[in-house]
Parts: structure tokens; C-alpha cells; sequence
């Protein structure tokens, strides 16, 4: 894996700080900072609009091909930008999810049909979208999904109950994982399908977390359609093709992530400065530690990344996971350590502070997006190999 930049790339880093520093001014700067994991609530009109500007500026689907509407980027040219964009502290952008999950599931297993549908509305952030995945009996253990659909005529028909959604209450479009086929089981007879949310047989319910918020939602799914076309992959295949959309999951932006984990980072360091708890010796410690995390998950990262251009499907993801969640959820409670008996109480009615949001949220990062139990089994069979856990 070789960490150097070209001078091309190096010239490109130097556009795109010149773009940025020239675009996020005037009602734009005050965006800052603004969205993202427990903070989606934060400015969403703005935010599109935001992302809109992106998309004319042509910053969307960097390492999409040229014909879909991408530039083509490189694999290092799409970690420079993440890597300024966060350092810009530019606003969470709002259609991550067809970004960087359906829009590649659909330029490698869609049809010509689906792309030239779907992948212009990603590209100008026109049409946002969510993910169906997790049920209430079928989190982690994605293959116990229950939602079920139907071919009727010319349209899908479906039933059941998604939880956990992300910004399902903002989006046009789901990607569904339902079952198709009655009486299969486990991975057998799954479909991936794309479904609009605007429309009778849809119900979104908002859930509402400990920081206050409510981006995860539950979505009820009581006769609505799709049309029957709308499959990606062959019916009964979804589950290769769900599987295909969470490879793409733990993308280049992660690196832009790791760049905000380093802001709050530099955050708790200067609390600890503030309240005096740098002079702990073992806060100091631990903070020198997060530190050297940082670097750990940036190289892992990087590797992984390489790993996945040249074409491996590895479980770097799933090592990915454990290191940045676990490292998280440390800074989270780090964050209160530091704060000490401020950490502990709000403003009225219910406001928290920028490290007492970062605590509360971090304590779902260990199982969001497959929880580290399932981490651990995906890496002691499939690198270790170990028999498979037993299932009842």
C-alpha cells in the first residue's frame, strides 16, 4: 500500500480547498458543522440545499464512472476530498444513502433501466433515499427478515415492518430487503427492492433517542407498491445484492468520519484543559491513546480501502467496524471523565451539550450498522476459521 500522493493529486487537493473556501461563505458558512450521525436534524433544508450546490459544483458520486454522472475519480483522490471536506467542518451532506449505498449497488447489479431512472436523481440530490434493512426481529441477524412481498400483475405488493431507518421521514425512496418467496428461510427467497415512500400503503413513525432526536424511524409497510421492475437482481437474490450494498457501506468516507472523530477529539481536549483533568495522569493517558487510535484506524483504513480497489471483499469491513465504534464509544466516555459533574446535568427542557450528545449516541455506535458480535463471528469463521456459531 503506498501512502504517497502524485502531484496530480496533490493539485487536486489544492481544488478542492480553493472550492470550499470559495463556496461555504455567506448562508452556507453558518452551516458549519452542522448534521450528521445524531445530528441529522440539525438544518435539513439547508443542508439539501447545500448539497444541491455540491452537485452543480460537480462534488457529488466522485468515484462513480463518467457515464453515470460521476467524475471517475481515483481511489486517493475520493479520500483527499472526504479528507478536506471534513477539515472544511462542511456540513453533513443529506443524501449519503444513495450516494454512496444504492447508487454503486446499482451501477454494478442494476439494470440499464434502474440506472438511468434512479441514478440522476442521486447525482443532482433531487430524489433521497433510505435503507430497509433491520426489522424488529431481524437486526444484526439480517437474515430473519419477515417483511414479505408479492408479485401481483405488474406491481410488488408488500407487508411488514422495517425499524431503525435512517431519515426514512425525509426520503422518496426505500431499498427494501423483503421475502418473496413463501416458506423460505434464512438467506433462500429474499428480494431487494425499491420503493416509494410518498404513497398510501406507507407509514413512518419517528423514534425517539436518548439525545432528544429522531432520525431512526419505524416503517410500516401495510399493501404498499413498487413496480414490478423494480428488483434489483433476479427475484429470490436479494440477499447477494444486500450484501453487495453493505461492501460499499464502509466507503472513502469513512476517512472524512475520521477527520470529525479527530475534531472531537481536539474537543475533549480542551474540556480537559478548561476543568483541569489534562493534569490526570490517567486522563492524560487515555487521551494520548485515543490519540494513537486515530492513527490506527487511519492506516487500517487506507488499507482496507486499497484492498477493496484492487478488488478484495475481505473482512477488513468488519474489522473497520470493531476499531472505529469501540474508539467512539471510548471518546464518549472519555467526553464525560473530562466534564466531570457538568457532564451530568442540561438546559431546560433538554439541552444537551456538544460532548453530552457525542456520549449519549456513541452508546449505539458498538451496534448500528451490525453490532460487534456479529463483527467477531464474521472474522473468527471467516479469517480464524472457526465453526459457525449454532443457531436454535
Amino acid at each position: 500500500m503506498d501512502l504517497t500522493h502524485s502531484a496530480a493529486d496533490e493539485a487536486f487537493r489544492e481544488e478542492v480547498r480553493a472550492w470550499l473556501a470559495e463556496n461555504l461563505v455567506g448562508e452556507y458558512a453558518a452551516l458549519k458543522g452542522r448534521g450528521g450521525s445524531g445530528r441529522e436534524h440539525e438544518a435539513h433544508e439547508e443542508r439539501l440545499a447545500w448539497n444541491r450546490h455540491l452537485a452543480a459544483g460537480g462534488w457529488t458520486c466522485l468515484g462513480w464512472p463518467e457515464r453515470y454522472g460521476g467524475r471517475g475519480l481515483s481511489l486517493f483522490q475520493q479520500v483527499i476530498f472526504h479528507e478536506e471536506y471534513a477539515r472544511a467542518n462542511a456540513p453533513a451532506t443529506v443524501n449519503h444513502l444513495g450516494e454512496e449505498l444504492l447508487g454503486p449497488t446499482l451501477i454494478a447489479l442494476g439494470t440499464d433501466e434502474q440506472r438511468a431512472r434512479f441514478l440522476p436523481g442521486i447525482v443532482n440530490v433531487t430524489e433521497l433515499w433510505c435503507q430497509g434493512y433491520s426489522e424488529p426481529g431481524a437486526g444484526s441477524d439480517l437474515a430473519g427478515v419477515r417483511t414479505k412481498a408479492r408479485l401481483e400483475g405488474e406491481r410488488w405488493v408488500l407487508h411488514g415492518q422495517k425499524v431503525w431507518t435512517s431519515l426514512a421521514h425525509v426520503a422518496d425512496w426505500c431499498f427494501v430487503v423483503a421475502r418473496t418467496e413463501p416458506g423460505s428461510q434464512r438467506h433462500a427467497g429474499l428480494s431487494y427492492l425499491l420503493v416509494p415512500m410518498d404513497q398510501p400503503g406507507v407509514e413512518v413513525r419517528p423514534i425517539l433517542q436518548l439525545t432528544g432526536t429522531s432520525e431512526f424511524n419505524e416503517v410500516f409497510f401495510d399493501g404498499a407498491e413498487t413496480e414490478a421492475g423494480l428488483v434489483v437482481g433476479d427475484p429470490g437474490d436479494g440477499w447477494r445484492v444486500a450484501m453487495a450494498t453493505l461492501g460499499f457501506e464502509r466507503g472513502v468516507s469513512t476517512i472524512g468520519q475520521q477527520v470529525r472523530f479527530a475534531r472531537e477529539l481536539d474537543r475533549v481536549v480542551a474540556e480537559a484543559r478548561r476543568t483541569g483533568a489534562f493534569d490526570d495522569p490517567v486522563i492524560a493517558d487515555r487521551i494520548a491513546r485515543a490519540r494513537l487510535g486515530l492513527e490506527v484506524m487511519r492506516t487500517h483504513a487506507l488499507r482496507t480501502l486499497s484492498a477493496y480497489d484492487a478488488g478484495s471483499r475481505g473482512p477488513e469491513a468488519s474489522v473497520s467496524k470493531l476499531l472505529w465504534s469501540r474508539w467512539h464509544r471510548d471518546l464518549g466516555e472519555l467526553a464525560m471523565d473530562v466534564l466531570g459533574g457538568e457532564g451530568l446535568t442540561v438546559e431546560a427542557p433538554y439541552g444537551l451539550g456538544d460532548l453530552q450528545t457525542l456520549f449519549l449516541f456513541s452508546r449505539a455506535d458498538t451496534i448500528y450498522g451490525g453490532s460487534d458480535e456479529i463483527q467477531r463471528n464474521i472474522i473468527a469463521e471467516r479469517v480464524l476459521g472457526l465453526p459457525k456459531e449454532p443457531r436454535g
